[in-house]
């Protein structure tokens, strides 16, 4: 029976390189000479370090571009709400997403299911697999999901016959 699974994966390694860049990008531009602002990563959090909140909202900016060209799907950055830090300065985590979340999952078994498609979707922990009996009705399903455009980076892969 032909299938193929939902997942949403974030390559780690590429955000490793964008934070490298834009911390680059950062010790060299002249409105960054003399400022700390500073992004670090630990497993799936990036921490955001800025004098103001000007120079946070610049660095966001350069982070979300650096991202864009490593071509990073931005939607996979969750940006939380900044915080004050020592002193003047502010602090901001953004939590970088994987796999599909429980909510997610059941809204795109929901949306298959309304349009009476014939197809069979199953959650697997943190991806969705559907099944189906033709290739024809497996390849209206993920036209469907990308039609309805959810905030989330969605990939489809195992594609099987």
């Amino acid at each position: 029976m032909p299938s193929f699974d939902i997942v949403s994966r974030t390559e780690m390694t590429e955000v490793d390189n964008a934070v490298q860049g834009a911390m680059r990008e950062i010790g060299t531009r002249y409105d960054f000479k003399g400022s700390s602002s500073s992004i670090e990563r630990n497993e799936q959090v990036l921490q955001i370090l800025a004098d103001d909140e000007l120079k946070l909202k610049q660095v966001q900016e350069l982070l979300r571009g650096h991202m864009a060209k490593r071509k990073v799907d931005v939607r996979a950055l969750d940006f939380q709400k900044p915080e004050k830090a020592f002193g003047n300065s502010m602090r901001q985590n953004v939590l970088v997403k994987q796999g599909v979340e429980r909510e997610l999952a059941q809204k795109i078994v929901k949306t298959i299911k309304g349009a009476k498609m014939k197809v069979q979707v199953a959650i697997q922990g943190d991806e969705l697999r559907v099944t189906g009996k033709k290739r024809d009705d497996l390849q209206a399903a993920i036209a469907l999901i990308k039609e309805n455009k959810f905030d989330h980076p969605l990939q489809y892969i195992n594609f099987r016959d």
